[in-house]
């Protein structure tokens, strides 16, 4: 293609997405002309890497041998570090966190929680792990008179976190109703379709949510929601 077309990027990347439609998300992850190829095992990515290379071919593309990368353990990708033990952010990328002055006004708070926003979900990345199996999916649940809070695990490691503020009509919610939207919130968050989930709660009553026999307009909408899903709602003071 052309250099120095505005659009060029953009219909680059459309093609790629079209040649590799039916591996993305599989084993194929594409950011314009970057190719992640990721795999269980050695065997597995093997296989994948043919696939890949194959595909290429047949449709005439072509990848320049020396900045290709093969066989890689960990791998550096849009500003990420991506292993088999997790996520975490490339240090080379937050350079600007760790020098940034120390706020003096609101403007300058804000512009550094902008900065700092997109990263806050993997300050933690040592603790955190990525979701394997179909099974041991685990999530607790809170809600207060701020908002909604959760936490989505898998055999006791934390996959991710999640929050929310209140709403201004959800400030009226009663206790009941927040602490189940906080699982409803979860639930939309993550979709765990297919698999069984076990929800932890702090509000002792929710366990019975599903034989309650007199529920408002806005807990049968709800329910109705949660029977999408393989779940069992458990009490955890």
């Amino acid at each position: 293609m052309s250099f120095g077309l505005t659009n060029t990027p953009a219909t680059f990347m459309d093609l790629m997405n079209k040649v590799f439609k039916q591996y993305l998300d599989l084993f194929v992850i594409i950011f314009i002309d970057d190719i992640l190829i990721y795999s269980r095992n050695e065997e597995e990515h093997a296989s994948h890497l043919r696939v890949v290379l194959q595909t290429l071919k047949d449709r005439q593309l072509f990848a320049k041998f020396n900045k290709c990368e093969f066989w890689l353990q960990s791998v550096a990708f849009l500003g990420h570090i991506v292993s088999s033990e997790g996520i975490r952010v490339d240090s080379q990328k937050i350079e600007a966190v760790k020098q940034w002055p120390r706020p003096t006004s609101a403007t300058d708070i804000r512009s550094f929680l902008g900065l700092a926003g997109y990263y806050k979900r993997l300050t933690t990345a040592p603790v955190l792990t990525l979701p394997e199996g179909s099974d041991g999916y685990v999530i607790y649940c809170d809600a207060s008179r701020v908002g909604l809070g959760c936490v989505l695990m898998q055999r006791g490691k934390v996959i991710t976190y999640a929050s929310r503020q209140l709403k201004v009509h959800e400030k009226n919610y009663p206790t009941h109703d927040l602490e189940l939207a906080a699982v409803v919130f979860a639930l939309k968050l993550w979709r765990l379709y297919g698999v069984h989930v076990d929800v932890f709660t702090d509000h002792k009553s929710l366990q019975y949510v599903f034989t309650q026999k007199e529920l408002n307009l806005r807990q049968r909408r709800w329910l109705e929601f949660l029977k999408d899903y393989d779940m069992s709602v458990h009490y955890h003071p």
